[in-house]
């Protein structure tokens, strides 16, 4: 007969070990108790006995909390705390966090609350407890709204004990191991939400081998035929080249043992999911991924690193621009080695990590080789730089306008393929491939940014859009009366800038905005020859009205903030003008050019743009706006009025199909029209009309009129009809 421990029991029991059989747990979970005295036997290998006496207690009051609740698996659901508990284990975390784990759920899911939990287990495990729960207890409209607020919590609880993302990291990863038995579209949302978020935070603090595991469970769950297919193709080719690799390894571990260099040499494979990340990215079928093998050096010190490298590259010739050295200059997370890659034995490509045992230890278990190895401490370690991350990303989302915007912001972060330039001091900043002259002086000093209106990159002036590449040296020019422009957040990267630009822009003062827009109005009207002091009141009573805005300040502080032109609010306010007509198009379809409610639109003959083309607009008093590309030969023609051009853009998501003009020359032979007209049906496009040419006998040209819905799918026909061995040339007509 099982028994219930008691009060007196719960909070000075005896741990288990491995010689002696555990105190009996409580009814719910018999069946943990080898789980149990396995993880009391674990930590006993490196924590106090009081400290796996505090652990065991935890464990008792979970499965207590827990009794009579079982996961989707059927199993009791204390298994999943101690399994979480187990993760965390493996990787020598305090006892503290070791409790927090196992009571991770109590206060979600039953009736205890964190006042019960200070009170048995101390303050600090019932602020960790507290941290991992918080981040699920609010209910939002919708899934996305949720995701996002989520994590704007779980970084605040993050930013207050860096421990709490270890033990939800931990709380995803068993998830993620036991995640059959939801589900499908559950198992994919899950699965999605881990590789685009929790894998990446893994790795952002160094956590590669959950990392790794996250990414590659995630796949699995995703992608499971391609999953399936891959992981076959790799066990195939082990068998194949293994006797390769045993050769690399044998190689490796003599020429080092010759030099008298002391150092461990192992051969690891590369994950799926970075294989086949790697194959989406280069196009390249599994045949051509020729380093899917990887052999690490662990060392004593980093001057024997550098040693090390010249011994590999003198053994097997290494491959040009495939060196990266993390020592001289880590990794945001801390990350440090030498990364190089060299032609081995029959051409095979073989990458080589050289690094310290340090160094392993911080790549292994990032932020959580704080508490197991304390060996690096200052600015420089690890555990500061995760958190000068977290600290950055708080002061963002205190400055993005919701929490959708801020998660937008964490996914950016999240994905750095790092570029490195120099200050004019000479100070290295990295920042993310693809960032901009912008992006770097928000990186140094959000008020370099703020004031920033020029740079120099290599000692040459250049535009704040430049993109930098490796080894740039940046110089920002800035003035007190420079200030942001909404133009930037086109060509910003980065989280912070673009949070920064959009933050100032909000908060912009509205007499400035107001003021601002007055003046572009009073332009725009005089422009189209409308007095702006004769603009009736009831015109624009209408117009505010149709628009839905309070009053006509809104509407001016809009203009000057460059939500709406200028020059469309002006025929809008024409005598018999088109502000009635705002509310009734507001209900029709998406528009194609964004900010035009109300005024005519027309798409110009001469080029027929189509969404996607680059775009400018002709505006002109009676006619409204009339739409052509920029490369349009008839453009030229109007450049001697340019205050009549705007700036237009097409909407992100437009329905309806437009006209295209597109020549096909093609071998005058029997059928040769009908299988142009086939291709084009093919990819469900209409053609309006067509007009054939005999050139010389042996050649035809024609000129179709065909709807497409936009540019990637004219793009589409047109590969497609230059695949045919009869088409000789094909271009779109433009003029």
């Amino acid at each position: 007969m099982t028994t219930q421990p008691t009060h007196s029991e719960r909070t000075a029991p005896r741990p288990p070990r491995k010689a002696a059989p555990a105190p009996e747990p409580p009814a719910s979970a018999p069946d943990a108790r080898f789980h149990i005295g396995d993880l009391c036997a674990l930590l006993e290998s490196y924590l106090s006995a009081p400290e796996v006496a505090d652990v065991y207690r935890a464990y008792l009051f979970s499965a207590e909390a827990h009794e009579g609740q079982h996961r989707r698996s059927g199993e009791p659901y204390i298994f999943h705390p101690i399994e979480v508990a187990r993760v965390l284990a493996l990787m020598h975390l305090d006892s503290k966090s070791i409790s927090a784990a196992i009571l991770h759920d109590v206060i979600e899911d039953t009736a205890h609350n964190k006042d019960k939990i200070a009170e048995l287990f101390g303050k600090d495990v019932a602020e960790l407890v507290d941290g991992v729960s918080k981040i699920d207890q609010i209910e939002f409209r919708t899934e996305e709204d949720e995701q996002a607020e989520n994590f704007r919590k779980m970084l605040l609880a993050m930013s207050q004990d860096i421990r709490v993302i270890l033990i939800k990291l931990a709380d995803r990863l068993h998830n993620m191991r036991t995640l059959e038995s939801l589900k499908l579209a559950r198992r994919h949302a899950i699965a999605r939400e881990t590789i685009e978020i929790y894998a990446p935070i893994a790795n952002r603090l160094g956590m590669r081998q959950w990392a790794h595991e996250l990414e590659d469970l995630s796949f699995r769950h995703l992608y499971p035929m391609r999953y399936r297919v891959l992981s076959e193709s790799v066990r195939r080719r082990q068998g194949n080249r293994k006797a390769i690799v045993e050769k690399v390894l044998a190689a490796l571990v003599s020429q080092l043992a010759k030099e008298g260099l002391p150092a461990e040499v192992s051969g690891r494979e590369k994950s799926l999911y970075a294989i086949y990340r790697k194959m989406l990215e280069k196009h390249l079928p599994f045949e051509q991924v020729y380093d899917v093998y990887a052999f690490r050096i662990v060392t004593d010190k980093v001057d024997t690193c550098y040693r090390i490298l010249g011994v590999v590259h003198n053994l097997y010739k290494p491959i040009p621009g495939r060196f990266k050295d993390y020592i001289a200059i880590p990794k945001a997370n801390g990350y440090q080695s030498l990364h190089t890659v060299v032609f081995g034995p029959f051409g095979l490509s073989i990458e080589v990590q050289i690094r310290t045992h340090d160094m392993h230890r911080v790549a292994e278990a990032g932020v959580a080789a704080h508490w197991l190895y304390k060996t690096t401490d200052g600015a420089d370690s690890g555990q500061q730089r995760a958190l000068n991350w977290l600290h950055d990303l708080l002061a963002i989302q205190s400055e993005s306008g919701n929490a959708n915007e801020f998660l937008d912001h964490l996914k950016l972060d999240l994905f750095p393929d790092e570029v490195y330039v120099f200050t004019p001091k000479g100070d290295i900043r990295k920042l993310p491939r693809g960032a901009t002259v912008i992006d770097f002086a928000y990186d140094v000093h959000t008020d370099i940014g703020l004031h920033c209106i020029g740079a120099k990159v290599d000692h040459v002036l250049v535009p704040l859009r430049t993109v930098l590449r490796n080894g740039n040296h940046v110089e920002i020019l800035t003035s007190n009366w420079g200030r942001p422009s909404p133009s930037w957040l086109d060509y910003v990267i980065t989280s912070k800038a673009r949070a920064h630009i959009r933050h100032y822009l909000k908060n912009l003062q509205r007499g400035e905005s107001v003021q601002l827009g007055a003046r572009l109005l009073d332009k725009a009207l005089t422009d189209i020859g409308l007095d702006p002091l004769a603009t009736g009141t009831r015109q624009q009573e209408e117009l505010l009205s149709a628009l839905k805005l309070k009053d006509w300040n809104d509407l001016l502080a809009d203009i000057g903030l460059g939500n709406r032109l200028a020059s469309v609010v002006a025929l809008q306010l024409l005598p018999g003008g088109s502000a009635g007509t705002v509310a009734r198009d507001a209900s029709a379809a998406v528009l194609a050019i964004r900010g035009t409610e109300g005024v005519v639109v027309t798409y110009a003959r001469c080029c027929r743009p189509i969404p996607g083309d680059p775009i400018l607009g002709f505006l002109s008093a009676g006619r409204g706006i009339t739409v052509h590309t920029t490369d349009c030969p008839n453009v030229a023609k109007f450049r001697k009025h340019p205050e009549q051009w705007v700036d237009v853009h097409w909407e992100e998501k437009i329905e309806g199909v437009f006209p295209v003009n597109i020549r096909v020359e093609a071998k005058n032979r029997r059928g040769v029209l009908a299988q142009v007209a086939a291709v084009i049906a093919e990819f469900d496009a209409n053609i309006d009309t067509v007009n054939i040419e005999e050139r010389d006998g042996l050649n035809t040209a024609m000129d179709f009129t065909i709807e497409v819905r936009n540019r990637v799918h004219l793009a589409n026909i047109m590969r497609r009809l230059r695949s045919l061995e009869a088409v000789i040339r094909l271009n779109r007509m433009k003029g």
